[in-house]
């Protein structure tokens, strides 16, 4: 029998979680009061130097902190690199896939959709104007894509086919495994930006047939901006090549003799933020030890009743009701107004207000402001009852 989860424990864990209602967790994380601690025995090893439980992020942590994370998506250590961001990690993939190379076209085209993040589709539509790719973009419908329409566009020139796992517009979560059964009919890669699913949302990247995969580490995983993880899965570390070089890379240094370490290791960079490494080192310990399954239990009846009571309030719902993951977004008949009913409640920030793009009636795309609400485990029915209220 799994034990239970003391979640107003957990609660006093998060200071800001008691101070400050927040519910955009799926924006950043608040640190835990573990976080803090390992922080401020780093600054006084800094400033004082060493002593006893005071150091940097060390070999040991770093090499916990990848098995956190493997065993976290159900992938092996040895599969997973350090890298800055996400995005870094996609660039990654792409620079070794040869896909980025200035000048260079390739015969081929990527598929992605368009609740995909922002930087992804920056990133694939300056290629497509370069030159190096064609780009086929999926249009949402309903703010759900629809399978049909990601098999009419992969065919056998599609290289690699990149989605959002979990979206960061409305916490739509793709159909991964079809996807990546497509996707690998056709000879072709998948691409999963992790950020808004690992450390909340149930992940594992072998059943799921992810071939590639990144994610930050200061939402869900609750470290900080600037450290985050690259999944490549064994067996194509060949197939993405190593696009630059570092001492991170092998595991010993003699006069022009190196030997390079085993994995996705040869993806890494020059330096890590001891910083950034410890927030990630105690997030990912700190959420593995109570358990995605545990956290999606406790935050489920909250993200539940926002489906319910918001759309009461006049809020049109634009997550699936069945969505399995803690966030829940909302079309407002007036932002603004929005904006100001929980300024007056809590003098700060609450929430996400968004910009998004859907298709109408007519084909047309129409901007739309909403609100996103990531609901995480410091929170409580508490919090839920003076968001509700502030909005009537």
């Amino acid at each position: 029998m799994t034990p239970s989860i003391d979640f107003s424990a957990i609660r006093a864990d998060f200071p800001r979680a008691e101070q400050k209602t927040w519910l955009a967790a799926a924006e950043n994380h608040p640190y835990s009061t573990h976080t803090v601690d390992a922080l401020n025995r780093y600054i006084r090893y800094r400033a004082y130097g060493p002593a006893e439980q005071n150091g940097p992020f060390t070999p040991d942590m770093q090499q916990k902190t990848k098995d956190h994370f493997a065993a976290l998506i159900n992938a092996k250590p040895t599969e997973i690199a350090f890298v800055q961001t996400t995005t870094d990690g996609e660039n990654i993939v792409i620079a070794g896939l040869g896909l980025s190379q200035p000048g260079v076209q390739q015969k081929g085209n990527i598929v992605i959709d368009d609740l995909h993040y922002e930087a992804s589709k920056y990133m694939y539509t300056a290629l497509a104007k370069a030159g190096n790719i064609e780009l086929r973009v999926v249009q949402h419908k309903n703010w759900q894509i629809d399978l049909a329409d990601i098999e009419a566009v992969i065919d056998e020139e599609t290289i690699l086919v990149s989605v959002a796992l979990v979206s960061q517009v409305n916490g739509y979560v793709a159909d991964i495994k079809a996807i990546s059964r497509l996707a690998h009919a056709h000879g072709a890669y998948v691409y999963a930006d992790l950020i808004q699913g690992a450390g909340c949302t149930p992940i594992d990247v072998a059943a799921m047939g992810i071939d590639f995969a990144a994610c930050n580490t200061y939402k869900w995983l609750m470290g900080d901006f600037g450290m985050g993880f690259l999944y490549v899965r064994e067996g194509l570390h060949d197939v993405v090549k190593q696009s630059r070089y570092s001492l991170r890379q092998v595991s010993g240094v003699d006069d022009f003799a190196y030997e390079p370490k085993a994995g996705a290791a040869r993806y890494e960079g020059s330096g890590i933020s001891n910083l950034s490494g410890l927030c990630a080192y105690e997030g990912v310990k700190y959420l593995s030890a109570i358990g995605v399954d545990q956290i999606r239990a406790h935050v489920k009846p909250l993200t539940d009743r926002l489906q319910q009571e918001m759309p009461q309030l006049g809020y049109c719902p634009i997550s699936p009701p069945d969505s399995p993951t803690p966030i829940v977004s909302f079309i407002p008949t007036d932002a603004e107004e929005t904006r100001t009913r929980l300024d007056n409640a809590f003098g700060h920030q609450v929430v996400s207000f968004r910009t998004w793009y859907w298709t109408n009636d007519k084909g047309e795309r129409e901007m739309v402001k909403g609100v996103r609400l990531g609901v995480s485990v410091y929170n409580n029915d508490d919090d839920i009852d003076k968001f509700l209220n502030a909005l009537t």
